[in-house]
Formats: C-alpha cells, structure tokens, sequence
C-alpha cells in the first residue's frame, strides 16, 4: 500500500490554544508537511482545492510549484483539481510547466468539487458542473496529447490549431478521478480507463463501495479489465493515542471545531457524533494497532491501493507527532499485507 498527506489548507482558530494563523504560516506550514511527509517515507503530498473562506487553498499548482522546490522525490498530487470551472488551456500549461519544474512528480485528481461557492465565481451553474466536468477533460487530454489542436464546445471559446507550452515532461501527467457522491464522476473515469479516487470521508462505507464497484462493472463495459483497475481512498482525520479513549478524548475538541463549520455542514453527514464516526466511519482515530485494522476492513471492501490521510486542523507540534506514528507504527504493517504497484510506474491507464 501506498501512503499520501494532503491538505485543503482550512486555516481555522486552532480548537484547543485558539491561535489563528496568518495566511502566511498557514502557507509555510503547509510546506513544512510536505517536506516533513517526504523526510518520513510517504509516497505523495496532495493539495485541494477551494475557493472561499476559510480555505486558502484556491492555487494548487502555485502551492505545489514551491513544495516541488524543497522535495526532491515525493509526487505531488492534487486533491482534487476543480475541471468543471476551470480552462482547460490554463490547466494544460500551469500543470505541464509544474511537471518539467518537478521532475515529472505531479498527477492530477480531478473532480467537479463538493463547495457550490466556485461554480458563480467562474460562470457556470451547479446544473451544468457534470457535463461541464466531462466537456473539459476531453480537451485537457487532447491538448496534453496533441499538437495543432482545433476544438468546440459549449464551455469556453473555440480553438483553432491550438498547441500549448510548455509540452508535459511526463509522456503523458497521470489523472485520477475524484469519486464523492455521483456514478458520473466514476462512469468518466471508466470510459477512459483511468484510475479513482474515493473522497471517503463523510459517509459510511457502504455508500462509497457503490460507487466503486460501478467503476469497476463499467471498466469491463467500456472494455477495460477490472483486475487492473487503480483505486484510491481518502480517510479525512488521523489522531493516533496509546488507546482509542485517549485519542477519542484528545482529538474531540478538533473534531466538534470543524463540524461546526459550514463547509463540513455542507456535505451533511450521518454521523451523530464522534464515537459514531469511529465505530461506523472512516475516520483514522485510536490506537495504530485499531487504525490499521480499519483500513485492512476497508480494503477488503474497496481494493484500495493507496490511502490518504490529513493532519490539519492540529497544532504543529501534533502534526509532526501524528506523522512520525502513523510512519512509524501504521505504514509498515500495512505496506507488507498490501502489495500496490502505484508509483512503481505511472497510473495514466489500464491495460485492455
């Protein structure tokens, strides 16, 4: 198994000291973990996605550009990349030049994103996000993988023998698809053969099991073998303790700070309460030997390869220490129960 830290870059008054950091400390502790994540052997570091308070995060590539310049081996991922509002031919150039800047480390996760704030901000409605979502990567894939590119469609203004620059210095940028809440988002991924990437993060399991067992019933329709599928999974929260009362105990007050805010209420959750989202959810809180029993039970339903993880929210201090356990005492079982061939080579599509 393959291990990613990522984050949205929430930057909220810390729920035990109350200290708030400026919008530059957030931005140099984000670096901080990706070099820390890179220094402890995990395998990639994803930045989201938003565009609104309190997330800072609205500038992937730019975020991702300045961890490039302090790692050397870590990928960098996007979690996730918001294509039903975006140009295209901006994504192809700031993310083929972001590819040549990092070595050819970056992969993209793409996906319609879960806040309603973007779609005014960039002239679409939230009617329009699934068809724009699918219009959009269309030609994202022909402008990385053509030159003299002419092209029309519904959501941007034709183009007319069109080659971007810089070209990507990957033979071709791995993209995953994001997979939250819709069969489209997976019924894309399909068609084009390309890896998912489960949100997994507010729900119970059930529900994003569904959406993974479609992609892989519509990898098989559109020609594609199910045994090579590539999946994914976020878990949101890590808080290891000695116990799960003790980490239960420890981490309620960071729990209970970001339910109260709007952007978690947006996504309407099941889960009554913290001890809910243990027992019936996919949050990472207890003792490593429980954490890394939860995964196990998810892989067993989802097949997963890969597992994100995200430690914001937390006092630097925390961060550093839920990072070296989960490194130390998670990893380890995890990568000998479960082989996974992500990053060995690039994930860009399955075979036929």
């Amino acid at each position: 198994m393959k291990f990613a830290l990522f984050s949205l870059m929430m930057n909220i008054p810390n729920a035990i000291n109350g200290e708030t950091l400026t919008t530059h400390q957030k931005f140099e502790n984000v670096l901080k973990q990706a070099v820390l994540a890179e220094e402890l052997g995990f395998d990639a570091y994803g930045v989201g996605e938003r565009h609104g308070a309190p997330f800072i995060s609205s500038s992937p590539p730019v975020v991702l550009t300045a961890i490039a310049a302090r790692t050397s081996r870590i990928r960098l991922i996007t979690t996730v990349t918001v294509l039903s509002v975006l140009d295209p031919v901006r994504v192809a150039e700031d993310y083929a030049t972001l590819d040549h800047l990092s070595g050819g480390r970056i992969e993209l996760i793409i996906g319609k994103g879960n806040d309603p704030r973007h779609y005014p901000l960039f002239g679409i409605t939230e009617e329009e996000q699934w068809e724009s979502l699918a219009e959009r990567y269309a030609l994202l894939k022909r402008l990385w993988n053509e030159e003299n590119v002419t092209w029309q469609g519904r959501f941007r203004s034709p183009l007319d023998s069109v080659t971007t620059q810089p070209r990507p210095y990957q033979q071709a940028i791995p993209v995953w698809h994001g997979s939250a809440s819709s069969t489209l988002s997976t019924e894309l991924a399909a068609k084009y053969g390309e890896p998912i990437f489960s949100s997994n993060t507010f729900h119970p399991q059930a529900k994003y099991k569904a959406l993974i067992d479609h992609y892989r019933e519509r990898l098989a329709h559109y020609g594609h073998d199910p045994q090579h599928a590539i999946v994914g999974s976020g878990f949101g929260s890590l808080y290891l303790a000695n116990t799960t009362e003790e980490a239960i105990q420890r981490y309620r007050p960071y729990y209970d700070a970001f339910h109260a805010t709007a952007a978690s209420q947006h996504n309407n959750s099941p889960f009554k309460d913290l001890e809910d989202n243990v027992k019936n959810g996919p949050v990472l809180i207890g003792s490593p030997d429980q954490v890394i029993e939860k995964i196990l039970n998810y892989h067993q339903a989802y097949g997963h390869q890969v597992v994100s993880i995200s430690v914001d929210g937390l006092t630097e201090a925390e961060q550093r220490e839920q990072m070296e356990r989960f490194a130390t005492e998670v990893v380890p079982v995890l990568r000998r129960e479960i082989p996974s061939s992500v990053w060995e080579r690039s994930p860009v599509a399955l075979r036929v």
